[in-house]
């Protein structure tokens, strides 16, 4: 139990905060890019984790691989084209996710493939931060509110549909927490995360044979 606790202490903690912390930021930069200003004033265009922890998603990201982070306020009234500005500031967050996993495998297949050394805690940490991102980015993609999918989706759905779905924003975190705690979502989310894995473990080592 003390070894556990230690363990995520030590790598899974530093590992959820930058998962968090950079999803976040890019979905506040997106926004501020498109000309709201709302993220900046809101202070959520920084990389402070007390700016981004949601207490019951991060205790998730934490324990169960899956979680979700406060989200960041945005206004798409400032937005050239609402509904495609919307689905940028969505996505922008598990982009950011899926490419910190991406860089990090790179990062761990070239110190094989040249037989260096990080040292012990980097070699353990490396890994757990890939799997975080990756469950974090594939769990935000779920089209239930408040995660991300549920912005995407609702950008593409007609009007009167979205109105219709959007009834159930109130309740969303209610559902998300009730799968994750019946464990309802994580045979998809681990068959997803494994997929998804091995995916970029073939694309990196094709970058590799290249070099």
């Amino acid at each position: 139990m003390l070894s556990s606790l230690i363990n995520a202490i030590i790598y899974r903690v530093p590992a959820v905060l930058i998962a968090i912390c950079f999803h976040e930021f890019a979905h506040g930069f997106v926004s501020y890019t498109l000309g709201d200003p709302t993220p900046r004033r809101t202070g959520r265009l920084s990389l402070n984790p007390l700016n981004h922890l949601d207490p019951l998603g991060t205790l998730a990201l934490l324990f169960v691989g899956f979680g979700w982070a406060k989200p960041v306020m945005v206004n798409p009234e400032y937005y050239e084209n609402k509904k495609m500005g919307m689905v940028k500031v969505a996505l922008a967050g598990p982009v950011m996710n899926f490419l910190i996993a991406f860089i990090c495998l790179l990062i761990y297949h070239i110190q094989e493939n040249l037989n260096t050394d990080f040292g012990t805690y980097i070699n353990n940490l490396l890994p757990i931060i890939i799997i975080i991102n990756i469950g974090l980015s594939l769990f935000n993609l779920i089209p239930i509110p408040p995660l991300d999918g549920s912005k995407v989706l609702g950008a593409i759905l007609p009007e009167d549909k979205y109105f219709a779905y959007m009834k159930w924003e109130a309740y969303g975190q209610i559902i998300v927490f009730a799968l994750l705690f019946m464990g309802l979502l994580d045979v998809p989310l681990t068959t997803a995360l494994g997929k998804t894995l091995s995916g970029m473990e073939t694309l990196v080592i094709k970058i590799l044979d290249i070099f």
